[in-house]
């Protein structure tokens, strides 16, 4: 959420701004008074204070926005010392511009007059004097700004540490899970009887797989052809259970191949694939994995034979564990959609080029 929109900082900010004109007007002019004052001219001076802090609370929740949306504090700091340079000046001059009316109106609703008239010079000192107030709360905004960027990167690290420990937990439970072991090395056991050659290969299948799962998981982001090892990897292991009800068949962008993507997500969409797909058809079926660049995005697909169902007694780990991935590493710049298309399941992540 956005420091300026958020309701505790808008409280303290208004009673920030309605403290810090007390203490510099209504409180000197009325308690180190040595007169007696008027009724109006008490009246006028709380007003006044009033005013005064609410333009000031106005202009500043304005300027608070333009930070918020515009000025990115991991770019060059000379640029963004001089944007806020510029929006403090027409600020600064807003206020100026608007305080002197309004500050003419609260004297004529009060019917307050005043023995000392206003002149250039004493306008010439309250620019000077508002624009010190300004500074106050300009470097108290930032402070707290920091502070909450600091923060909100602490909190999106730790967010993200931990979705990529649940991934590597959601992986041994799912992708290498003991059911999957078990079929695995059983199915490599048969084999033995027949190929040996062939049995040893699987073996090595596996254990890439589980030295994959058990490594990778700890990174961000692995490049595509990384990944792409990992998978055939897989399949390899697949096909032993699937035999011919599993075609698998790829097309990839070579210029993709370099680029980064986090580990093990397109295995997730294939496991997805087999597991939702291919595994509930008698004849089986085909699973189709593309790379493409698109622009500036690396866009993977994986296309499967079957229909869109849910289980009851599926979780979706996998499908959840991806979307929240992609919002943790890349907000709203990575896209995933699953969506149905003539008998065929098709996903699609679009990721931004690293």
């Amino acid at each position: 959420m956005k420091l300026s929109l958020n309701k505790s900082y808008i409280v303290f900010n208004l009673i920030g701004w309605l403290l810090l004109f007390t203490a510099t007007l209504a409180g000197p002019k009325i308690f180190l008074s040595e007169e007696v004052l008027a009724n109006e001219r008490v009246l006028y001076y709380w007003l006044e204070t009033v005013a005064c802090a609410v333009l000031a609370f106005t202009l500043s929740f304005i300027i608070s926005i333009f930070i918020d949306d515009k000025i990115n504090f991991n770019n060059n700091w000379k640029r963004i010392t001089w944007k806020i340079f510029i929006i403090f000046t027409i600020v600064q001059a807003s206020y100026t511009l608007f305080i002197w009316p309004i500050l003419d109106f609260v004297q004529e609703c009060t019917k307050y007059e005043s023995d000392v008239v206003m002149g250039l010079v004493g306008k010439i000192y309250n620019v000077f004097y508002f624009a010190t107030l300004f500074v106050i709360w300009l470097f108290v905004f930032l402070t707290i700004k920091i502070f909450h960027q600091l923060k909100t990167v602490q909190l999106k690290k730790l967010q993200l540490e931990t979705n990529l420990k649940e991934s590597q937990l959601n992986t041994l439970k799912g992708q290498i899970n003991p059911h999957f072991m078990f079929n695995s090395l059983n199915n490599i056991r048969g084999l033995m009887l027949e190929d040996v050659d062939k049995a040893r290969n699987m073996l090595t299948s596996l254990s890439e797989t589980l030295r994959y799962s058990l490594t990778k998981s700890d990174v961000n982001s692995i490049s595509l052809e990384d990944e792409l090892e990992m998978v055939e990897n897989y399949i390899a292991i697949s096909k032993i259970q699937f035999e011919n009800r599993l075609q698998f068949e790829t097309h990839i962008d070579q210029e993709s191949l370099s680029k980064q993507i986090p580990p093990m997500i397109i295995q997730m969409l294939i496991e997805n694939a087999l597991k939702h797909g291919i595994s509930n058809l008698k004849n089986g079926g085909i699973v189709s994995l593309s790379t493409t660049i698109k622009g500036t995005q690396l866009q993977i697909e994986v296309i499967n034979s079957g229909t869109l169902q849910k289980s009851k007694n599926s979780t979706q780990l996998g499908l959840k564990n991806i979307k929240k991935r992609l919002a943790l590493l890349y907000g709203e710049a990575a896209t995933f959609n699953l969506r149905e298309n003539k008998n065929q399941v098709v996903a699609t992540i679009k990721i931004p080029l690293i």
